[in-house]
């Protein structure tokens, strides 16, 4: 049983290990090309490539796959099986009917519910109450395929994008090794996707990081949540970009604009929010400092800060 394995991420890693460690073989690994990281623009390998190169398993790293000399090469090692999961490039019919299992996907969301890029942020900037993996049958269309089998999990208060991610990976990795078996012996009856119920999960663009105190606590919390650590939630205090990393909802009422500091306490900030809502600060980061507690900011830079200010102002 001969596999192509396809991903980029660190969510993709436990998902490769568990096929390594089987009884297929991986005969080689496609990842997205080595990317400038940080403020010297380091070039780096992807978390998948670093794991693969650990298990002396060939590397392929297209650009863009469809016509390219590594697609030539993943068509000449004749795969039985390819796998896919968060590979971030959409893969040609003439490559998915390749193998003679088909093309398969490992997708963190509970399909038909956010296809797409960034289905772990949706689900809990949306307050979804659980989310899950789809392992589907892939086509050209994204993430539209037959579901071959699910499995779901709760959004406990404590997730975020980290925590989700970690949890799902493993969901995934299980259920994958669960639902191969299957595929070879015939005995799965894929499901194909109720379009009426399709929802969506684009990449994260610069303006959903802003927070918008228009919005409930609850969902400032959501939207806080649903971009940690990764890329980060952030507003404004006194023109300067400033992050916010966790907060609570509280119960307490207001009657101030949405971003005003209703309240400043020795280890919190509170904030009003939408509809006479209330939100507590509890980590932030000031411009070009590191990520801090609300008691080390308001005893440091944060000092200054009186109540009846007014976060998001930013002309």
């Amino acid at each position: 049983m001969k596999i192509v394995f396809m991903g980029t991420p660190a969510f993709s890693v436990p998902i490769l290990e568990a096929l390594v460690q089987s009884s297929y073989e991986v005969i080689a690994v496609v990842t997205q090309p080595d990317r400038p990281v940080g403020r010297k623009k380091i070039l780096t390998p992807s978390p998948v490539k670093k794991a693969a190169l650990e298990h002396n398993i060939e590397v392929l790293q297209p650009e863009k796959i469809s016509g390219s000399q590594e697609m030539e090469r993943i068509m000449a090692l004749e795969p039985d099986l390819i796998v896919t999961a968060a590979f971030g490039q959409f893969l040609p019919t003439k490559l998915l009917n390749v193998p003679r299992f088909g093309s398969i996907n490992v997708h963190a969301s509970l399909l038909p519910k956010y296809r797409g890029g960034a289905p772990v942020h949706y689900a809990l900037i949306n307050g979804e109450t659980e989310t899950g993996v789809s392992i589907m049958y892939m086509e050209k269309k994204m993430d539209a395929g037959d579901v071959i089998s699910q499995r779901s999990l709760p959004i406990t208060r404590n997730d975020d994008v980290g925590t989700l991610f970690d949890r799902l990976s493993l969901l995934g990795r299980d259920l994958l090794m669960e639902t191969i078996p299957h595929i070879i012996d015939g005995t799965i009856d894929p499901v194909k996707q109720d379009e009426t119920q399709v929802t969506f999960s684009p990449n994260i663009t610069r303006e959903q990081e802003i927070l918008d105190w228009n919005k409930e606590a609850k969902q400032i919390d959501f939207q806080v949540r649903g971009m940690r650590p990764f890329p980060g939630a952030y507003t404004f205090l006194n023109g300067e970009r400033f992050k916010i990393w966790a907060v609570t909802p509280l119960s307490n009422q207001t009657d101030k604009e949405p971003g005003t500091i209703v309240d400043i306490q020795k280890e919190s900030i509170l904030v009003a929010c939408g509809n006479g809502t209330v939100v507590q600060l509890d980590e932030v980061q000031p411009a070009g400092k590191t990520r801090m507690s609300v008691a080390a900011y308001i005893s440091g830079l944060g000092s200054q800060l009186t109540p009846g200010e007014v976060l998001g102002k930013h002309e």
